[in-house]
């Protein structure tokens, strides 16, 4: 299985929509992911297969030096291929390049191996606020 990886890749909203709703477990919604990306995003990483999003994470940013990864999806059928490693190995290059020092990431518990060990991130002390 051949996995191509692009940043600012080109993607339809509806199917990272349904790629969402699938991830995360929710009915689809109707965002339009290409303006939230554009206006709140230092960029993105898709994966493709065959031509097919399979994967996305988005790469938020403070305008300075610290990067965020939100949204990271990948569809059901590709879990537990190294596609996710793979985005965020793309997102960490990318953010890198546009001068950003640190890559931040928030996950649920039972991503902790995942963050920890396949992507490299490090335990840290943070807070979290629910608004």
């Amino acid at each position: 299985m051949t996995i191509t990886y692009e940043w600012r890749g080109d993607f339809d909203s509806p199917d990272l929509n349904a790629l969402h709703a699938q991830d995360f477990r929710h009915r689809p919604l109707d965002v339009d992911w290409l303006t939230r990306v554009h206006r709140h995003g230092l960029g993105w990483v898709c994966a493709r297969h065959d031509g097919d999003l399979v994967g996305l994470v988005n790469v938020a940013w403070d305008g300075g030096v610290h990067a965020f990864l939100l949204d990271t999806v990948v569809a059901t059928g590709h879990r537990r291929s190294g596609i996710g490693a793979g985005l965020v190995t793309e997102a960490a290059r990318q953010a890198r390049t546009a001068g950003c020092e640190w890559l931040h990431v928030d996950f649920e518990d039972d991503l902790r191996s995942f963050c920890f060990d396949a992507c490299g991130f490090r335990p840290t002390t943070a807070g979290l606020v629910r608004l």
